[in-house]
């Protein structure tokens, strides 16, 4: 009896640990790097964004730098001319006044002359007090945008290695598909692009000729891209400039139904994490996510959450 209840022991505690051994299955794998890509995507999107932030940031503080260099010139300068008619003033004060009355005979004119002398150097105070005033407000905007650019540079920093924590996590997924004998679909075949007219047909052929290049994030080609960088890149051949970062871009035009949906519009996805671009016939051009390529998918892939044209 003593026996029974020690092998029985000894089975529940195997059990569990022969069931976490078990192998996973390819559906959950794909699952795993699925709900990894979209972790890696936000992250992507996100890096794409505080780059541009911290660029705007880092000029906005180079023409404070720059203004306050100015500012400080005609400060220097201000001072240096009331401290000329100052001096003037002291030593050959009483000179003046002498000359003055004997030249003009006339109290009155000398009067006039002083207090000439008297408004110069008021006005060259004032312009002293402004000059100091707006140095010293330039001083504190300088001091918050340098603060500024260090805090945004340690969240692109920040991103950077949550980034590289992610995609070592996605390679070890892809390993295990490998072993378990399932590659990532194919890259489809697309034919040639339609004909679309226009600004718009210029977008298509360019996001057709980019079919089978690869995700790479960050990246806004010529060899590799990532969504944004694709939507990007292909608006930028009819002459629209986009920021490099979906939810940048859907702020940055106009908004319409599925139903004035045209080739070249653009279709924005995961809570304007990912964007794509529509090329008619109910599909869409995108850069997937890591270890994937360019390809062509249904404009339903996955929910979208609008649509969008650039102009």
């Amino acid at each position: 009896m003593r026996f029974l209840v020690t092998v029985a022991a000894l089975v529940a505690i195997l059990a569990p640990a022969t069931a976490a051994a078990a192998a996973p299955t390819p559906d959950e794998i794909d699952k795993q790097i699925t709900a990894q890509q979209d972790k890696l995507e936000q992250i992507v999107e996100a890096y794409n964004k505080i780059n541009i932030e911290l660029a705007g940031t880092q000029t906005q503080a180079q023409q404070a730098k720059d203004q306050v260099s100015l500012l400080a010139g005609r400060l220097a300068d201000a001072r240096s001319r009331t401290d000329q008619i100052a001096e003037l003033a002291y030593e050959g004060g009483a000179l003046v006044e002498t000359t003055a009355l004997l030249s003009s005979g006339d109290p009155q004119i000398l009067m006039g002359r002083l207090t000439s002398v008297a408004q110069i150097t008021a006005a060259q105070q004032d312009q002293i007090t402004s000059a100091v005033r707006s140095q010293t407000d330039h001083d504190s905007q300088v001091a918050k945008l340098n603060a500024l650019v260090t805090d945004q540079t340690g969240k692109q920093q920040a991103l950077a290695d949550q980034k590289k924590q992610i995609t070592a996590d996605i390679a070890q997924l892809e390993a295990l598909r490998a072993k378990y004998a399932r590659a990532p679909t194919a890259v489809a075949a697309a034919g040639p692009p339609p004909y679309v007219a226009g600004r718009a047909g210029l977008v298509v052929n360019y996001a057709y000729a980019q079919l089978g290049k690869p995700y790479a994030w960050a990246a806004a080609g010529p060899n590799a891209f990532d969504c944004s960088g694709l939507t990007m890149a292909a608006w930028s051949t009819a002459g629209v400039s986009l920021p490099h970062n979906a939810e940048m871009q859907w702020n940055a035009m106009p908004h319409l139904s599925r139903a004035n949906l045209q080739p070249g519009d653009l279709v924005f996805y995961n809570s304007l994490n990912h964007v794509a671009i529509y090329v008619g016939n109910g599909q869409v051009i995108h850069a997937p996510s890591a270890g994937d390529h360019v390809r062509v998918a249904s404009v339903d892939m996955t929910t979208p959450y609008g649509y969008g044209r650039p102009r």
